[in-house]
């Protein structure tokens, strides 16, 4: 039997005809618009927005219309090329194009306001509701090009007269002039006369101009349609008024008891990712997004119970995120999943099935619209039989007037069994003036210019203090420090030149140790790549998380193929991370796509310490990834054992001679990153390489054990216990320091201690092997003394004599001062 087409209606009454393509009637059927400009609607059936359909039809075909424009431009251009979609009808197709396209950057126009940004062009869209049009795009270049000459994509869901589009390109053309656009739409319905004027507007801006539609055809409109349309409209809403708010919350007071309550799914959006296009959205966020849409569909599954037939309900501009929402429901459910979206446009219903638009749901918006309050709509979605619907929408227009009495979740929960409300947060640009300040920092300095590490191992955002002399003597900068007069990290320790038998005790560890701290670096890149990928930006914290960065890109590129960006940035306990190099991070890079690396946790101070300092700044995740976390203060780590890692046993010569960083106000300026020396005349000291080359060299054997705990630790409970800090406050008491500052756990911070502070002495646990014989023969270097204690949660602790002055001696009555 024939399904009867959803345009007879109209066809029979108005006299209109629909002429073109085969499967034209299959896309498009017809309903009367309440709008004083245009008589009729063409109602998509694969867009979106007024009738529901299964989400992977609305994607596909955006997605598909990109493949054909990337065939049209061929790979290079393809690859330069914007995308434009239009609001509010197209944002989520455009978005679709965009991703068939496949590097594309996208950006739809917009009709709400957004304060802070500027605009980089509009235009008016004669025949809509809601006329005018903004371009707010955050980076203020994106249009300027992707390069001068690189392909504009202009994306609409129908082309009829032309006249939008054609408008559009003329504007942008005058501000950012290029050689080729390549128009898109679902449905090319120009008439005849229209065709022509294509070719003469190419012509007459000097660029090429291409079409690319779905399918053709044109409407015939006998004379007099739009009179005869008013009146028709007049007619059957005179013979049949839609319910008015104040009834339709009348009946739903009468059967408040039957209603279902909106239940809130928290989605956990990806940081830093866009709601949509409104002001850019880049290859990035999109790797982004496709990483977190199993999660993400798998919370909504989850409310969604047993239900069988499912609306995702986008919110006007608001289209991509809940379509894609929808996609990954339907990989995820057996439910029937249908995804349509609310709109700002008045259409005729009409309960026929000839007719597009079969029922109609008003309520106010509720997103605080610049054109002021007004009446809001969803077709097709009473009477639809849905077990559920999932209304997605944008923090900006999660208000109380979406849940008052008579808003869209009380005109939901009339018509289906189950309310779910899905929040994604609104996307906030960045400062015009914090993109400012990124473009004046300098670009990250590298090897061999800066560092023994190669170029592109690392980028340090650093400055060169190579020539300033910054060392001093260790129980000098020690009174300093403890009296308060100077900040650690205002000098730099005299560097350490290890003996003879040290270098030795170092290279008979690495010797050991080596496949356990390949393990380790797998494992903690894994976990990272697991739930940070696919293509995570490496930040770590100079300068004992820059050997770790660089053995973890290593890994990725090694096992994976992965070119991981790679950069050290300093942070100062007490002071803060390197605001500047955020801001250079953020101007290059996602933030949500930073992951900060750090060697071990000791008590977790600089763990508290990236926490607070990134309150201030919006999109980076304050997790660190380490290698060793034996004090249980990170959720990702390769182990949290404390053992010896061989880069702890040494300075610079183990961290491609770079020395600690430095922060003093005569040095760094408020435009200026965090300084560092590279210290170039210790070249023949140097094992850094040696260190990567003979941990990297693992890496095959450890493969096995890597992917099992891996897997182990993403499916366990890996929560902080910060069990370290409680034994931290209980050593500090214990022995009468009472200043956690002075208490240094783990292995690693012991061999700091003793490398560059007055040591007072050093715990050690019972029993503790071959990882504390470069400890041990540090001490006795220096005279201190290594006490064995039982019931250590860290093979070692060193403790800072306190109140320290140059000639004191301990309670024991050992010299504290260096030897």
């Amino acid at each position: 039997m024939d399904v009867e087409w959803s345009g007879n209606w109209v066809a029979e009454r108005l006299g209109v005809e629909l002429v073109g393509d085969g499967e034209l009637r299959e896309l498009l059927g017809l309903a009367l618009r309440r709008n004083p400009k245009r008589a009729h609607l063409l109602v998509s059936n694969v867009l979106g927005k007024h009738v529901p359909q299964r989400p992977s039809v609305v994607y596909g075909a955006g997605f598909e219309l990109g493949e054909r424009v990337r065939d049209l431009l061929g790979e290079t251009e393809a690859g330069r090329a914007v995308v434009l979609g239009y609001a509010e009808t197209a944002t989520g197709l455009g978005h679709a194009v965009a991703d068939g396209l496949g590097v594309a950057p996208y950006l739809h126009s917009t009709r709400r306001p957004v304060a802070g940004v500027a605009q980089a062009g509009g235009f008016e869209e004669a025949h809509s509701h809601a006329t005018s049009h903004l371009l707010l795009p955050e980076d203020p270049d994106l249009l300027s090009s992707a390069g001068q000459g690189a392909p504009l994509v202009l994306v609409d869901d129908e082309f009829s007269t032309g006249n939008t589009v054609l408008n559009t390109i003329r504007a942008l053309h005058e501000r950012y002039p290029r050689d080729r656009y390549v128009i898109v739409a679902l449905v090319d319905m120009r008439s005849g006369a229209d065709r022509g004027r294509l070719a003469e507007f190419a012509e007459e801006i000097g660029a090429r101009v291409d079409l690319v539609a779905r399918a053709s055809g044109t409407v015939l409109l006998p004379d007099g349609v739009l009179e005869k349309g008013r009146s028709l409209v007049a007619a059957h809403e005179k013979d049949a008024p839609p319910p008015s708010p104040s009834s339709l919350s009348s009946g739903a007071s009468a059967r408040r008891g039957a209603r279902p309550a909106p239940v809130r799914v928290e989605l956990d959006w990806p940081a830093g990712v866009p709601d949509g296009g409104r002001h850019g959205f880049t290859p990035v966020h999109r790797a982004a997004l496709e990483a977190a849409l199993p999660g993400l569909a798998a919370r909504v599954a989850e409310a969604l119970g047993d239900a069988r037939k499912v609306l995702v309900l986008g919110f006007e501009e608001l289209m991509y995120a809940p379509l894609r929402l929808g996609t990954a429901l339907e990989d995820a459910t057996n439910a029937d999943v249908r995804y349509s979206t609310t709109t700002r446009s008045p259409v005729l219903a009409v309960d026929d099935p000839g007719y597009a638009i079969r029922s109609r749901l008003v309520f106010p918006a509720h997103d605080d619209p610049a054109d002021g309050p007004g009446d809001r709509y969803a077709y097709n979605v009473a009477g639809a039989g849905f077990d559920a619907v999932v209304a997605v929408v944008d923090s900006t227009a999660d208000t109380p007037a979406l849940h008052a009495p008579d808003g869209l979740l009380a005109r939901l929960a009339a018509h289906t069994g189950q309310v779910l409300l899905a929040v994604v947060p609104s996307y906030v640009p960045s400062s015009t003036s914090h993109r400012q300040e990124a473009a004046m920092l300098p670009e990250p300095l590298r090897g061999p210019a800066f560092s023994s590490y190669a170029a592109d191992d690392v980028g340090w955002l650093l400055q060169d203090l190579s020539d300033t002399a910054l060392e001093a003597p260790t129980e000098e900068r020690e009174e300093a420090i403890q009296s308060g007069g100077a900040h650690y990290a205002e000098s730099l320790p005299v560097e350490y030149q290890p003996s003879p038998r040290y270098q030795e005790l170092f290279k008979a560890a690495l010797a050991t140790s080596a496949a356990r701290i390949a393990r380790a670096v797998g494992t903690v890149t894994e976990t990272v790549l697991a739930e940070r990928g696919p293509r995570p930006v490496l930040v770590s914290l100079a300068r004992a998380g820059t050997p770790v960065g660089v053995l973890m890109r290593r890994w990725a590129q090694h096992r994976h193929g992965l070119d991981l960006p790679h950069y050290a940035v300093s942070i100062v306990r007490g002071r803060g991370i390197d605001a500047n190099a955020l801001r250079w991070l953020a101007a290059h890079h996602d933030p949500a796509d930073v992951v900060f690396v750090d060697g071990w946790t000791g008590k977790g101070a600089i763990t508290r310490e990236l926490a607070v300092a990134l309150e201030e700044f919006d999109g980076f995740n304050p997790e660190i990834a380490v290698l060793a976390d034996p004090g249980g203060c990170v959720r990702t780590y390769g182990t949290r054992e404390d053992f010896l890692i061989p880069s702890a046993c040494l300075n610079s010569t183990v961290s491609g001679l770079i020395s600690r960083t430095v922060l003093r106000a005569d040095l760094v300026g408020p435009h200026d990153f965090h300084g560092a020396k590279f210290y170039r005349e210790l070249a023949d000291s140097d094992v850094s390489g040696f260190f990567l080359d003979t941990v990297a060299a693992r890496f095959d054997e450890v493969a096995d054990a890597v992917a099992a705990e891996a897997k182990e630790l993403l499916s366990g409970d890996r929560a902080p216990t910060w069990e370290g800090w409680a034994a931290v406050e209980r050593i500090s008491e214990e022995y009468g320091i009472h200043d956690v500052n002075l208490v240094k756990p783990g292995v690693g911070e012991t061999t700091r201690v003793l490398l560059r502070r007055v040591p007072w002495k050093i715990l050690a646990k019972r029993g503790a092997g071959a990882d504390l014989d470069h400890v041990r023969l540090l001490a006795e270097q220096r005279g201190v003394p290594v006490e064995e204690v039982d019931e250590l949660p860290y093979t070692c602790v060193g403790l800072i004599h306190p109140k320290f002055t140059r000639g004191a001696t301990g309670a024991d009555g050992t010299a504290v001062a260096a030897k």
